[in-house]
């Protein structure tokens, strides 16, 4: 049974899953939004859509990353006493004065002892899953010919033991570089061993700039990278997840493609990035959202954008995928970017705002940016108090969301405080002006006096998980006692042992059945900031225990069986654990 206890390996340009035998299960080429040349992952039969690397008589398997980096080893056991190690990376870094990030994905198989009987087993997808490319061969290479594109396998290894899928007794190592379709110039092993040093100097490197908390070090790093994998470095746009269509809950029908980048999951990571000191990540994604913006040309922003900037995201069934355990559908991209979801003028003005303040980055923001991001600003003070679709994306409803409402409030406030940094002093007093307007109205409309709370809709009675962060963007001072107040209500209405829910009312799919992980996170930052610290920290232990063997998180889990669903890795519960991280450690000076 397919399972989320992947791992996951990328370079910014592709990524790709492996699982706890080696084999590669997704990815997608030629980049993040691409077909996924590897689907078995959310295929019904084993026919084609993975990379495999088969041990005859395997009784066990080790698996676990190179410290520090995005490199995966995974070591194969069978009965004999024979063992190898397969070490699975794409290849990223710095070359010419520039980064070297190629669509390649690089396995190194090593032979550790007794002798080692393999079979290799790549058999591409193209199509969305539909067909397998065509084969051709050279030399030292095998090419898969689809319409859209053909990948290159370079190998020292046998191409008819590849081709024809004939077990082999492995000697020493082999090298299988898979990537566009050009001519390796040296030798397969020359080029892996070399890329594989250079990738692993890169990310310790990378790594060792990071300004990351005292406690759970190990844990704020592996995400940290895995959001790092998720950013996609040609435009700095991140992806909320490398996959497609794994369900939220079992035969839930909530399937949905996450391979593009909502700016709302974008501030909540350059946020993470900023305290963690990615600031090279996070000022590409600011170029990203910064020409978003002016293509926006002062219209209505869209909640969600592809990787390239394009704003058509067409939604379409794929009937040659069966789903993740046969729960379909399979879909290729969102119409989540049709909708109306007015708390994006807060997203991307939060997020521009970094721009103004912080003096590490080698592009600052001017009159110039700030006119264009006021053009945002006229938005949000307009779509304030009118109906959307909300954060969480309500297919069948509109409704007034407080989130919403208020991130078109720290829309207008954060402008009025770049306007004072530019020493726009008319202009930070008419943005100053909008946001006491619209806070006056959020404040008299989202609270509700039989609940004694904010509440999600302007005049409504229920509770969603958003209200936790009404102090996080600063909407509420902690210490309002109102805050605490909207903490308790959510507490009651939406926690169900240790996970906070999104909400619990019927939607277009009926009641929610696993938490949002994400939202349980946001929960600890609140009870931290209540002064409920110890809780905190209990239940932030917890949720360390929910991630797989690798550190990772998807998207949802089950509160009763503790099992991960959702899109994987999922960046938005990444920056939660990040967050939380930092909000609970011990500084360093207290730490010895």
């Amino acid at each position: 049974m397919r399972t989320l206890d992947l791992a996951l390996i990328g370079n910014c340009t592709v990524g790709a899953l492996v699982d706890a035998r080696a084999s590669i299960t997704w990815g997608c080429f030629p980049r993040f939004d691409g077909d996924p040349v590897f689907c078995v992952l959310l295929k019904d039969s084993d026919d084609y859509g993975f990379f495999a690397v088969e041990l005859a008589d395997c009784e066990r398997t080790e698996q676990h990353y190179l410290e520090n980096t995005a490199i995966l080893l995974t070591r194969l056991y069978d009965c004999h006493g024979g063992a190898v190690e397969v070490t699975d990376f794409a290849p990223r870094f710095g070359q010419y004065g520039r980064t070297f990030r190629p669509m390649m994905l690089v396995r190194r198989i090593r032979r550790l002892s007794g002798s080692p009987r393999l079979t290799l087993r790549l058999r591409p997808a193209c199509g969305d899953g539909a067909a397998r490319p065509g084969v051709t061969w050279g030399s030292n290479h095998i090419r898969y010919v689809a319409p859209a594109f053909t990948l290159r396998l370079t190998t020292d290894a046998s191409l008819t033991a590849i081709l024809q899928e004939t077990p082999f007794f492995l000697e020493d190592t082999v090298t299988l570089l898979l990537g566009a379709d050009e001519t390796v110039h040296e030798t397969a092993s020359e080029v892996g061993r070399r890329f594989l040093e250079e990738t692993a100097q890169y990310w310790r490197e990378w790594v060792r700039v990071l300004a990351i908390p005292y406690e759970w070090q190990e844990a704020v790093i592996r995400a940290t990278i895995t959001l790092k994998l998720n950013a996609y470095d040609d435009t700095g746009a991140i992806v909320a997840a490398m996959t497609s269509s794994i369900p939220e809950a079992a035969g839930s029908g909530r399937n949905w493609d996450y391979r593009y980048c909502w700016l709302r999951d974008g501030y909540f990571v350059v946020n993470a990035l900023n305290r963690l000191g990615a600031t090279r990540t996070m000022e590409r994604y600011l170029g990203y959202i910064v020409n978003i913006a002016a293509n926006a040309g002062g219209g209505p922003l869209q909640p969600v954008y592809g990787i390239d900037g394009r704003a058509e995201l067409d939604e379409r069934e794929v009937p040659a995928l069966a789903g993740y355990r046969g729960m379909g559908p399979v879909r290729i991209g969102n119409l989540a970017y049709r909708q109306v979801q007015h708390d994006v003028y807060g997203s991307a003005i939060l997020a521009a705002t970094h721009i103004f303040f912080d003096q590490r980055l080698t592009r600052r923001g001017d009159e110039a940016l700030f006119r264009r991001l006021e053009l945002l600003g006229e938005q949000a003070t307009r779509c304030h108090d009118q109906p959307d679709a909300g954060l969480w994306e309500l297919r069948g409803s509109a409704r007034v969301h407080t989130f919403s409402a208020v991130m078109c409030w720290a829309a207008c406030d954060r402008l009025a405080r770049i306007a004072g940094r530019l020493g726009l002093a008319e202009r930070a007093a008419y943005w100053l002006d909008q946001s006491r307007r619209i806070h006056e109205t959020i404040s008299r409309r989202a609270w509700s006096e039989r609940r004694l709370a904010f509440v999600s809709t302007f005049e409504g009675e229920a509770m969603d998980a958003s209200l936790l962060l009404l102090a996080e963007v600063g909407f509420l001072d902690p210490s309002d006692p109102r805050f605490a107040a909207t903490v308790s209500a959510v507490e009651k209405d939406l926690r169900r042992g240790d996970f906070i829910f999104r909400y619990v009312e019927k939607d277009d799919f009926g009641e929610p059945e696993n938490a949002f992980l994400v939202c349980t996170f946001w929960y600890v930052n609140a009870l931290a900031t209540l002064g409920r610290r110890e809780e905190a920290r209990e239940l932030f232990e917890k949720l360390l225990a929910c991630r797989n063997r690798h550190g990772l998180l998807a998207e949802h889990i089950d509160p009763r069986s503790g099992e991960q669903w959702g899109n994987f890795a999922q960046t938005y519960s990444m920056v939660g654990l990040i967050n939380a991280a930092i909000r609970l450690s011990i500084r360093w000076d207290q730490a010895f």
